[in-house]
């Protein structure tokens, strides 16, 4: 059994984590020390103190602690810390969400599963000022979404529903190149999807928008549209008429496409002197195999 002294110094190291990742995180917030408290629902005047430090006390409970990690993606304990490799996907989907973000357009990512899709994502709203994520499979209705996204740029998210919007429309437009990144955008109802269009209509070159999914999102809209939903054609068209995707069509070329992707996030993120090609082959083209063979030999390691 861990000693109390053991477990608080344990507290202090993941208390010290939260302040250095919330303090990371707000070079690219541009609002005030109190809308970037807002936004990681913590009491202002607290922010102010565990950003100077102070971490003793009970300013906040162990509870929010572990949030707050979870939220910033701080690592507990011995977990590993994943690395992002320079893949095509990475590299891909970055740039095109650097066109959008820089020109205030909007643009659909469908491809399949497994590819890295998140992980770019996150890392890129990590990387740039005013750039916020959102899983929509965790917000899927339009309230939830929208006050949502208000609360990620530090706006009130409580009260009469259409003041938050209206207050959420009008801050985008005094942002410098504000972004939304909406992942898993099939999983939204239907009304948050009319919203999105809405939301883009009233933030029209201010606010750049990119939607990610698998393939199911593709066949989504084309049966919106095919059924001539209210909605579908005009989304299709205001986020540029084309489904961006990475993989290759071909049976051959879509093989050696995934064995090169999973090789070179085995080559980022195995420890030194580990065979990278023998892993490789071992994962079956499947990037959440190869992770958990580097989860493997890691505790293996010791």
């Amino acid at each position: 059994m861990q000693s109390n002294s053991t477990n608080n110094t344990i507290d202090v190291q993941l208390k010290q984590k939260v302040v250095e990742a919330i303090i990371n995180s707000k070079q690219n917030f541009s609002g005030s020390d109190s809308k970037h408290a807002k936004s990681l629902n913590i009491n202002s005047a607290v922010y102010s103190q565990i950003k100077a430090g102070k971490l003793d006390g009970n300013l906040l409970s162990k509870g929010e602690w572990i949030r707050l990690a979870r939220e910033l993606e701080v690592p507990i304990g011995n977990e590993i810390v994943w690395k992002t490799a320079n893949t095509s996907v990475y590299q891909t989907i970055s740039a095109q969400m650097k066109f959008c973000k820089e020109n205030s357009q909007c643009a659909v990512f469908c491809d399949d599963a497994d590819l890295g899709k998140t992980h770019t994502a996150k890392d890129f709203a990590k990387r740039n000022l005013n750039t916020v994520y959102q899983d929509c499979s965790q917000t899927k209705t339009k309230q939830l979404l929208v006050r949502t996204i208000a609360e990620s740029f530090g706006l009130d998210s409580v009260g009469k529903y259409i003041d938050v919007k209206n207050n959420l429309v009008y801050y985008l437009k005094t942002l410098e190149q504000p972004m939304i990144i909406l992942d898993e955008f099939g999983d939204l109802n239907y009304d948050a999807f009319l919203e999105i269009k809405a939301l883009w209509n009233a933030t029209e070159g201010a606010c750049a928008w990119y939607a990610l999914g698998a393939d199911g999102l593709k066949v989504k809209i084309e049966r919106g549209r095919n059924c001539k939903k209210v909605g579908y054609t005009e989304f299709f068209s205001r986020f540029g008429k084309k489904y961006q995707h990475v993989v290759p069509m071909g049976k051959d070329d879509k093989e050696a496409f995934y064995l090169q992707l999973v090789a070179t996030v085995l080559k980022a993120n195995l420890p030194a002197g580990v065979d990278v090609q023998k892993v490789t082959k071992s994962c079956n083209n499947s990037l959440r195999r190869a992770k958990m063979e580097v989860i493997k030999i890691a505790q293996r390691n010791g």
